[in-house]
């Protein structure tokens, strides 16, 4: 917490000692006597100012000269020795009255910025204008706000910082506004220009007018990291903080500027918005924090192991003070929401996930957490399993909100719809390019949630209470193109499978038809072979997929031989070698020999019926020449030797098989020339 005092305690800026022209009396200043205070002068007081438990013993005429207010009241009364006052509602408290009676008497009053701001409401209450007397105290502390707070980037936020307790005079002042504009305008400045200590440290000197150089050492370094200015507005109160924000947006700040300085803020001010220690909170954790959250809610409970902090803060505590630090909570999760800028990557899909996690545990109001959701789902491809992990509420008997998730990942598919559909102005072949990025950018987000919810389903299915039709839904809610292989899933049925023994056959095939077998890797399909929790019908099923898968694989591999000119048997693929070799020993013996032979002899059958057709008709071609040959009148040898090889083939086809098959099929159609000269 910031605190004032110590930051600027003693500092004197020159022009800040305030005295007025006349003097009602001579006074040698203020003296304290336990909860009063007395003017030093021999004249004995007639007036006493009472705010809160401090008395102030005063005299009339100093003050009713340069208060409108308390010179109507007491001329305005009906009572004509009125000789007290009462002022709890004066702004500043005893402090800014304090220095508002002093200068009346004439005494000199040191400004700073940790007490102009009350001084300034003071002012305005006491309605210490222009018209009593030239030079009144709300003129010279207007001036001092313009002329000297709002040109120092400290001191603004000082003056900010001390308005928390001024509301509302602070802000129908302008105070607050006219501070955050200051704010606003040094942060938008390029880091380049700055000179001097830019963090709201103590000094010796007085605060530095905005970029003055105070120091020219050589050794003194000038470069400014573009977030210098985030620690500072951190301290500030959440509306204040809000109204800086607000103010740096209309300057024109980068989104993820403004964002990065949102999520610092909340790191300050949500404690337990990051989980002590890196991991995946246990199934034990979660249970222990919705313990601790009962006990909270006055149903006991024992307490937590997770270090998070949340079931401080719970809303149906008996404690009120734990109560108000809920309600605190609420506000500044509600007030920085607003504030997030509507640009998708402005903010990290994580910080959303864990604020919607706070909104969770505090009872959020519904439309704050719909309006979350919704903006998780604009980057949910950019979520972590960890942060996703999100604790249900107590009323829920599990362990984990799966309804939240799933309604993320709905908002996450209308608005990768949306961004498909939207219409474009742009050229025919602009919109083209545009579709094709939208649609490669569509399919990575949409693989990235898919290992997601496949990792999430995997760690919730491990939750005995969670209902099978909760686990089908939300692995069915995302689109088959989204998943190119089932083994995330087919690891999140197992591990459904493991947790609940009890479930039924005919449960367990209706959880098994949620994965596609023939997407399952070599691994996962040696693995659901051996799997005894998987019904029978889904083992048979894994292992037609990889028969066909296999077959596939072959049929490939001979359609690229034969175009390659090499149309001989290639005896095995290596995925096929691979699944027999981690199969189970009877498996290998078994289905996977026959399987080889078969497809085998399939091969070596359709090699020799393509070899027949292709002799018969080669033999056909050779037959008609022999009988155009034969009608003429004159023999010849080479007839003689053509008949005898016909008949020699008509007696044997085995043998013309074998003679066929030893000559390219092309030699026996083209050409007959080399037959006759080899006979004859």
């Amino acid at each position: 917490m910031w605190n004032s005092d110590e930051s600027v305690g003693g500092r004197d800026y020159g022009n800040g000692a305030l005295t007025t022209m006349k003097h009602g009396l001579k006074t040698d200043g203020f003296e304290q006597r336990g909860q009063s205070w007395f003017v030093v002068t021999d004249i004995p007081s007639d007036l006493q100012v009472e705010i809160g438990h401090i008395i102030f013993h005063l005299h009339k005429y100093p003050l009713i000269s340069r208060s409108g207010r308390l010179n109507r009241i007491i001329y305005e009364s009906h009572d004509g020795e009125m000789n007290k006052i009462v002022l709890n509602d004066l702004p500043g408290g005893p402090e800014a009255f304090g220095l508002a009676a002093k200068f009346c008497y004439g005494i000199a009053v040191d400004l700073t910025a940790a007490s102009i701001s009350g001084l300034r409401c003071a002012a305005e209450y006491l309605e210490m204008t222009e018209d009593l007397e030239e030079g009144n105290l709300i003129f010279k502390t207007e001036a001092f706000l313009s002329y000297v707070v709002l040109s120092s980037w400290r001191d603004s936020i000082i003056v900010l910082k001390s308005c928390e307790k001024l509301s509302p005079w602070a802000e129908n002042l302008q105070i607050v506004r006219r501070c955050s504009e200051s704010i606003a305008w040094k942060a938008c400045t390029n880091p380049k220009g700055i000179r001097w200590a830019y963090t709201g440290k103590t000094s010796k000197v007085s605060s530095p007018k905005w970029n003055e150089i105070k120091d020219s050492s050589p050794g003194r370094t000038n470069q400014v990291p573009p977030d210098w200015w985030f620690e500072d507005v951190s301290i500030l109160r959440i509306d204040h903080f809000v109204c800086v924000i607000t103010a740096i947006k209309v300057k024109g700040m980068r989104f993820e500027m403004v964002g990065a300085s949102i999520m610092k803020y909340a790191s300050k001010w949500l404690p337990g918005l990051i989980k002590d220690g890196t991991g995946t909170p246990s199934i034990n954790e979660i249970g222990g924090i919705k313990e601790n959250i009962s006990s909270c809610d006055g149903r006991g409970g024992s307490s937590s192991s997770w270090k998070g902090g949340l079931h401080m803060i719970a809303v149906g505590s008996e404690d009120e003070h734990l109560a108000v630090q809920a309600k605190d909570q609420r506000m500044i999760l509600k007030s920085l929401i607003s504030i997030i800028p509507p640009q998708k990557d402005s903010v990290s899909c994580s910080f959303l996930l864990r604020l919607l996690r706070m909104a969770n545990m505090l009872r959020a109001v519904p439309a704050l957490v719909t309006e979350l959701e919704k903006r998780v789902g604009m980057q949910f491809e950019q979520a972590t399993l960890v942060d996703l992990l999100i604790p249900s509420n107590s009323k829920s008997e599990t362990m984990y909100d799966v309804d939240l998730v799933q309604r993320i990942l709905e908002h996450f598919l209308v608005q990768e719809q949306m961004e498909c559909s939207s219409p474009s102005r742009q050229s025919f072949s602009e919109k083209q390019m545009l579709e094709a990025a939208q649609q490669c950018g569509g399919s990575n987000a949409k693989m990235r949630v898919a290992r997601l919810v496949d990792s999430y389903l995997t760690e919730v299915a491990r939750d005995q209470n969670l209902p099978l039709t909760k686990f089908q839904v939300l692995a069915e809610a995302l689109p088959e193109s989204a998943r190119t292989c089932d083994d995330g899933l087919y690891r999140a049925i197992d591990s459904y499978l493991k947790a609940h023994p009890t479930l039924s056959e005919h449960e367990r095939k209706k959880l098994c038809r949620l994965m596609d077998c023939q997407k399952l890797s070599v691994d996962a399909c040696m693995h659901a072979a051996q799997n005894e929790r998987l019904p029978l019908r889904v083992a048979v099923q894994v292992l037609f997929s990889e028969q066909v898968k296999i077959s596939n694989a072959i049929a490939n591999s001979i359609l690229k031989d034969t175009s390659a000119g090499e149309p001989h048997y290639q005896p095995m693929v290596s995925n096929r070698k691979t699944l027999l070799e981690g199969t189970p020993q009877s498996f290998q013996e078994g289905w996977a020999a026959a399987k080889k032979d078969i497809n085998t002899l399939k091969f070596e059958l359709e090699t020799i019926k393509a070899k027949y057709l292709e002799l018969h008709n080669g033999m056909g071609n050779l037959q008609r020449q022999f009988d155009t040959v034969t009608k003429q009148k004159h023999t010849s040898a080479w007839s003689s030797g053509w008949k005898k090889l016909s008949k020699i083939t008509n007696m044997s086809g085995f043998e013309t098989h074998v003679i066929g098959s030893q000559l390219p099929a092309d030699q026996n159609r083209k050409t007959p020339k080399r037959w006759r000269n080899s006979i004859s």
